[in-house]
């Protein structure tokens, strides 16, 4: 019983699908299904994909009518999988040759987990650099919650279906809806480990996470998804508190986002951000927030919205002067 279904969402990739798919053929852990879901891809994408799949029976492929985003792209081929773990795989990016092989053994050796990270290996042009993770053996569920939070543990591993297919990905926004799903995935399991295998990870310079955009206030649709999930699973308040001061923390960068960047947005965009901004910022649980935090200049939720702007105003504007802010 060590099936392994792999997701692969693919929109556009024709430049990288190859490496990818032929990483997955390589695999020297050789029970595995890959699934491979085409998002309307205008690109050869789709051909190169079909290709594949009359060269290995492995190699499943199912074509979208409508583009509606990765996290609906991979909740279809979760659909359809039928191994006892799965992962996703990023179609730009690719595993070596064991990283299957890895992760199952270190489910085999321990039947309590139920997640494990791979190793990760960011690629850049011209340049490697290994995410830096702190060493651990094993994880509670919280404790791999927590650390994710920061990203002190990154979001690229394999899970068991069972927990996958009770928690598919969050379809509610089109962006970072894996970063939802990975710290459920996280919290509801019993034990998270890591192994050997090797991510590789490919940078791009102008993806939503780098560039200047609009995408970014989906950040903070994101985020009150991630609560809505929480209060579903019946979490404790003690991790309720936890994330609602995360949350609260992701508008204050959001906000930083846009005292840096609204003169690059055009007016509809500023409006659509700053309604955003306002919503977080009105549906925030101040009574979670921690003393410290809601003392604190610049991160005070303020008696009303208009206050609030002012307080953002005058802290990033300091923070400017003194070459602080983050853009």
């Amino acid at each position: 019983m060590d099936k392994v279904s792999i997701l692969v969402a693919v929109y556009n990739a024709e430049k990288y699908l190859q490496t990818c798919l032929d990483s997955l053929l390589a695999q020297t852990h050789h029970d595995i299904e890959v699934i491979c879901i085409d998002d309307c891809s205008t690109d050869s994408s789709l051909s190169i994909l079909r290709t594949y799949a009359k060269r290995d029976a492995r190699i499943r492929v199912f074509s979208l009518d409508e583009n509606k985003g990765q996290a609906h792209a991979r909740n279809v081929g979760l659909a359809q999988s039928t191994g006892d773990y799965v992962c996703m795989l990023d179609a730009d990016d690719w595993f070596s040759d064991d990283a299957i092989q890895q992760a199952v053994s270190v489910f085999k050796n321990n039947e309590a987990t139920d997640a494990v990270l791979f190793d990760v290996m960011m690629e850049y042009d011209g340049r490697q650099e290994a995410y830096a993770m702190p060493d651990f053996k094993a994880l509670t569920g919280p404790e791999a919650f927590r650390m994710s939070l920061s990203w002190a543990i990154h979001g690229l591993y394999m899970v068991r279906a069972s927990i996958h297919r009770k928690w598919p990905y969050d379809e509610t926004c089109r962006l970072y809806s894996d970063d939802n799903t990975t710290r459920i995935h996280y919290l509801a399991s019993r034990e998270v480990r890591r192994c050997r295998g090797i991510y590789h990870y490919r940078q791009h310079p102008a993806s939503a996470t780098h560039a200047v955009s609009v995408k970014r206030f989906d950040y903070l649709k994101a985020a009150e998804s991630m609560k809505r999930q929480l209060e579903l699973m019946g979490v404790s308040e003690n991790i309720m508190a936890e994330y609602e001061q995360q949350r609260w923390l992701i508008l204050i960068d959001t906000y930083m986002f846009y005292h840096c960047h609204a003169n690059e947005l055009d007016c509809n965009e500023r409006s659509y951000g700053l309604g955003e901004l306002e919503r977080a910022w009105r549906t925030t649980d101040t009574d979670r927030l921690p003393d410290a935090l809601k003392r604190k200049f610049g991160y005070r939720h303020a008696p009303t919205w208009g206050l609030f702007r002012v307080q953002e105003w005058l802290y990033f504007s300091l923070r400017a002067i003194l070459g602080r802010n983050r853009k």
